[in-house]
């Protein structure tokens, strides 16, 4: 059995071998086509223009002639010269060029007959003879000789002609033959390619084309395919390693099974054992996998569709997770889920996490839903805000009471006070009054987040707004050497919010940008339109804040470590936040070390001129 490479050997090697024959065929050709032409040329040719510059020499040398006898003596002579001259070359031309029978004898007797025709013509044009006599030798003698070189001459010429002739026909016979020839072969090197054509789809291409088929069956995941070899050549042992590479398939996919299916059931049996509820969907939000806390308290069962349940913010969570391939969390406090079961209230946080099959292409093969539980989290909360609610309530009586002591002492109404005892009650009441202010923040706090403030909402101008709260500050931004500006372009919006409330909020970030920028920086308070609101910012050229605790500033009691101003407990930036969400807005900050900070809060555009009051709950 011929391998594919000696078929292709002699597929090609047949049509180099009709090539090659065909071009030593047409250069054997070409080499006598060349011949005949170089007789036509070279043996014939010149012979027959030769002898035709003879008879046309010959005719001017008679003219000369009989320009003698009418008179013109040096004009005959001068012709007669040149005819002579060019007679005697064309003679030597064909006495060189005898290439036919025949040809040197009458080339050799017209060469004797014009030796002696140029010896009459020297007679002839003698002027000293009478020219009488002179006429008659020419017509009695050298007219004679005259038509017989002519005719010499003229013989010469017919026979080189009739070569010409026979060698064109020649010529043209063995042209037809060559291109008989030719058109055979190329009509064989045709055939050749033909039947190479088919027997190469037979051997190859056919083959290969059944690979290409079968690879897709693969591809579309039928393993149990087996070709037949059919040959021993390259595509057969081709063949043979396709089945090989199917079967090794087939083992590692069998293999792939009893590892899925025993990872299956492990990570079932773990799925059960976990105390947190997470499920596991695929890409149609079906659930695949679930852990008890999940099926109990979620109804997330193996084979439920997540739609089905009624949860269409955790589908719309899903959806997020897929489209965005990131995890999607809402770590707000309103967003946890309340669910009661056997007499006690839960509380559970959603995250949802996309499965990656292959990390550089993102390609999502589910999502993984896991539902934090942070009942305790909520009840600590809860007890913390009792527990600062109650002790709030407790301090206040007491200290109203030390307070209004306080101030009767320095009254002086129970009695003089020396100067020591001044100073350590302006220090008691400055204290006292801060202590006073902090219980007020946080019941203030408290109140926000239990929701039971009530929000006067009204539509303020945001420039009006801003202006009230720059002008409290300008004369200690100018004690401090410190350029307090307000950017607040016109026709901005109206905004809703309660006057008093929003007052507080731009007052506790004024205070904070002065008290954390050095004299000699700037304070400025911006306003801008965004859709359906308007942004509020207050930017500083203070020291800035590390980027590790922008993410707290907005909790309670948190503060920056390594201040060097007084601050107070870190409740200021917590109730702004409160007060931001209860109007519907946003708060954030943007911050870099040595550059400066700004913080900025959003509120809603009024929409209409109502005048409404609004509980934060």
């Amino acid at each position: 059995m011929f391998s594919i490479r000696q078929k292709l050997m002699l597929g090609f090697g047949g049509l180099l071998v009709i090539v090659a024959v065909i071009g030593v065929m047409t250069i054997v050709q070409i080499r006598h086509l060349g011949e005949a032409i170089d007789v036509i040329l070279r043996e014939n040719y010149r012979s027959v223009v030769a002898c035709q510059e003879m008879r046309e020499s010959l005719e001017r040398v008679d003219s000369g002639i009989v320009f003698t006898f009418l008179g013109a003596d040096a004009d005959g002579r001068r012709q007669i010269e040149a005819g002579m001259k060019q007679f005697s070359k064309a003679l030597t031309v064909e006495m060189g060029n005898i290439t036919l029978p025949g040809e040197r004898e009458k080339s050799h007797l017209l060469g004797e007959i014009f030796h002696e025709y140029s010896e009459i013509v020297h007679r002839v044009i003698d002027p000293s003879r009478p020219l009488e006599e002179r006429r008659a030798e020419y017509f009695s003698t050298l007219l004679p000789l005259f038509e017989k070189i002519k005719g010499l001459a003229q013989e010469i010429l017919e026979m080189n002609q009739a070569n010409m002739s026979e060698a064109n026909d020649a010529a043209r016979s063995q042209a037809a033959s060559a291109q008989r020839r030719m058109t055979i072969a190329i009509l064989s090197c045709a055939v050749v390619a033909i039947l190479f054509s088919l027997l190469a789809q037979r051997w190859i291409l056919d083959p290969i084309r059944r690979l290409i088929d079968s690879a897709n069956e693969i591809r579309r995941g039928n393993l149990e395919l087996v070709l037949n070899a059919g040959s021993r050549d390259e595509i057969g042992r081709l063949s043979e390693a396709f089945n090989a590479m199917a079967e090794g398939l087939r083992r590692t996919r069998r293999s792939n099974r009893r590892d899925l299916m025993r990872t299956r059931q492990a990570l079932g049996e773990v799925f059960k054992a976990l105390p947190a509820a997470i499920a596991v969907l695929d890409l149609e939000d079906r659930v695949e996998v679930a852990t008890e806390p999940a099926e109990t308290f979620f109804g997330l069962k193996p084979g439920v569709r997540l739609k089905d349940l009624g949860y269409e913010w955790l589908t719309a969570m899903e959806r997020r997770a897929q489209d965005e391939g990131r995890v999607v969390e809402d770590t707000a406090a309103e967003a946890c889920i309340q669910i009661f079961r056997d007499n006690r209230e839960y509380f559970f946080s959603p995250v949802v996490v996309p499965i990656v099959v292959e990390s550089g292409r993102r390609e999502i093969s589910g999502t993984a839903v896991i539902l934090k539980d942070v009942t305790s989290l909520r009840e600590q909360q809860e007890l913390k805000r009792s527990a600062v609610t109650t002790v709030s309530h407790q301090l206040r009586n007491p200290l109203t009471s030390i307070r209004m002591s306080v101030h009767l002492l320095l009254e002086e109404t129970l009695g003089p006070l020396n100067a020591r005892q001044t100073e350590l009650l302006l220090a008691a009441r400055e204290e006292s009054e801060r202590l006073a202010a902090i219980v007020e923040e946080l019941l203030d706090l408290n109140r926000m987040e239990s929701g039971k403030t009530l929000l006067d909402i009204e539509s303020v101008s945001p420039h009006a707004m801003v202006r009230d709260a720059v002008e409290p500050f300008l004369a200690e931004a100018k004690d401090k050497g410190i350029a307090l500006a307000m950017t607040v372009p016109d026709g901005l919006p109206n905004v809703l919010g309660d006057g008093k409330r929003l007052q507080h909020v731009l007052a506790n970030l004024l205070s904070n940008a002065l008290r954390f920028t050095n004299p000699g920086g700037s304070v400025s308070v911006g306003a801008e339109a965004e859709p359906g609101m308007v942004r509020v910012a207050v930017t500083d050229s203070g020291k800035g804040i590390e980027a590790e605790h922008l993410g707290r500033l907005f909790d309670p009691f948190y503060r920056v470590p390594g201040q060097d101003r007084p601050t107070g407990i870190g409740l200021g930036l917590a109730i702004v936040k409160e007060i931001v969400k209860a109007h519907g807005g946003s708060v954030g900050v943007a911050s870099e070390p040595g550059k400066g900070s700004t913080f900025w809060f959003t509120l809603p555009e009024d929409a209409g001129p109502e005048t409404t009051a609004v509980n934060v709950a």
